[in-house]
């Protein structure tokens, strides 16, 4: 009975923090809790690793539609990944430049130039393109954010950007640090 209260009363504290017009199931600590729970389009999986980037390293495959962050000691974490379709598709190295929780979203002007139909502003939360973490790369129009549709994972799809799951994102984003070298390749 006490952890049934004290967890109400977590939640009430969570609730309390929230500005008056949020809901506190869309963005930040509870939308991240809820998160957990979501299905793995591609489950991540630790596997081995014989390249050569140090420890840190993230390295995108756009062939295998794989995210990979280097652990070191011939390990890496392999995530299942949603990348740029036909056109989009892009390869080079990028250095991780800026991060955020529950980005906002406001498509740049070449998106907007192919769909005129798109919101110029959205607010972060579970109905936002970016999802639940992004990770912006460089002075490009390219992140690695999360999805809103996890059924994307393993297709190509996007306009550039690299798509995980929010399960999946939050991860990659609690390991990676601002200044993580990127290498996209295909």
């Amino acid at each position: 009975m006490s952890r049934r209260i004290a967890l109400l009363a977590l939640a009430g504290a969570l609730l309390a923090s929230a500005p008056a017009s949020a809901n506190p199931l869309d963005r930040g600590p509870i939308a991240d809790f809820l998160n957990v729970f979501r299905s793995q389009a591609i489950p991540r999986e630790t596997v081995a690793w014989t390249g050569k980037e140090k420890p840190g390293t993230i390295v995108v495959s756009t062939r295998q539609r794989r995210l990979y962050y280097v652990l070191g000691g011939g390990e890496a974490i392999r995530y299942g990944v949603g990348v740029g379709r036909q056109g989009f598709s892009w390869s080079g190295t990028k250095t991780v430049t800026m991060k955020k929780e529950w980005p906002d979203w406001r498509p740049p002007q070449q998106m907007l130039a192919r769909r005129p139909d798109l919101p110029r502003y959205m607010a972060g939360g579970q109905d936002n393109p970016l999802g639940a973490r992004a990770l912006y790369l460089g002075s490009s129009l390219y992140r690695i954010h999360g999805s809103n549709e996890p059924e994307t994972m393993g297709a190509a799809v996007s306009s550039g950007c690299i798509r995980m799951t929010n399960k999946d994102v939050v991860d990659l984003y609690d390991r990676a640090r601002v200044g993580t070298k990127v290498v996209v390749r295909d």
